[in-house]
């Protein structure tokens, strides 16, 4: 879950769309291989092993840090990390493909060989269609551009699930999930137990309160991330017009109410920037 929590509706009318909620009832192993069956009907999948949700991947110090919804992996060798995308953007391929170097990172050590990289399905949830062709799946694979005969047979799968899809391209079991994804309530086993699952997470008070924890650190987030925006605009400015750096400073502290400290660091982080 790279993206921050974006979704304000109250506690109480969180649905599976939801990826607090959707990571939360993912916890159970076998609504977990449930899902996974429904997306890979070829699969066997034995059992789920360890289920990991909202995992940590921070690379290093310098690298760009995700949290990953679901991080699970099957009785024969396979991992698969599934996202409840709600938000659209032009940015999930790319996303896709950072994952999956985290994914192949977590996998190996230094001085490892490469067959020790296990087979990998990245999988993102969407009540959207990112390619608009009305398709309610879109698997992708690395095959060569002048033989798609050809499979470069990496391992690496990475799938886009539409539930607003419009084609007759899925079994059954897989068009009720995501039509309850959507908002429906199709008559299916699995789509009841999932609600179920649901509405017991509704209940859970200690996981109320960690996603009303992480609302409101977002919530924070976003205000610095205002803040700074609206420093580097001033300091920009400010350079531009020949503005000393007392002006500067004094012109900070004024416009966005902060600090003396604070105006400084600003100027110290964004000042070298603009030189």
């Amino acid at each position: 879950m790279e993206n921050q929590m974006t979704d304000n509706t109250a506690w109480e009318e969180l649905r599976i769309s939801n990826d607090f909620i959707f990571g939360k009832i993912m916890q159970d192993p076998e609504l977990c291989k449930g899902l996974l069956q429904r997306i890979l009907p070829d699969l066997k999948i034995d059992h789920i092993e360890y289920p990991e949700t909202q995992k940590a991947i921070r690379p290093d110090i310098d690298a760009k840090s995700v949290r990953l919804d679901v991080y699970v992996e099957d009785g024969r060798g396979t991992v698969y990390d599934i996202e409840m995308q709600v938000a659209t953007s032009k940015e999930l391929p790319k996303r896709t493909r950072y994952y999956q170097s985290l994914l192949d990172m977590q996998m190996i050590d230094k001085g490892e060989p490469y067959k020790k990289l296990k087979p990998s399905y990245i999988i993102f949830i969407c009540p959207f269609d990112q390619f608009g062709m009305g398709r309610h799946i879109y698997t992708f694979e690395n095959t060569c551009r002048e033989d798609n005969s050809i499979f470069l047979k990496d391992g690496t799968t990475k799938i886009s699930l539409n539930a607003k899809g419009t084609m007759d391209d899925v079994s059954p079991e897989l068009k009720a999930f995501l039509d309850y994804v959507a908002g429906k309530n199709p008559a299916d086993p699995f789509v009841d137990e999932l609600e179920e699952a649901v509405k017991n997470a509704r209940k859970n008070r200690e996981w109320r309160h960690e996603y009303m924890t992480l609302l409101m650190r977002d919530q924070e987030n976003k205000e610095i991330g205002r803040e700074e925006g609206k420093a580097e605009g001033i300091i920009t400015i400010g350079l531009d017009f020949g503005l000393s750096e007392d002006e500067l400073l004094s012109r900070l502290q004024d416009k966005l109410e902060i600090p003396y400290e604070t105006a400084q660091e600003y100027l110290e982080r964004f000042g070298k920037q603009t030189v």
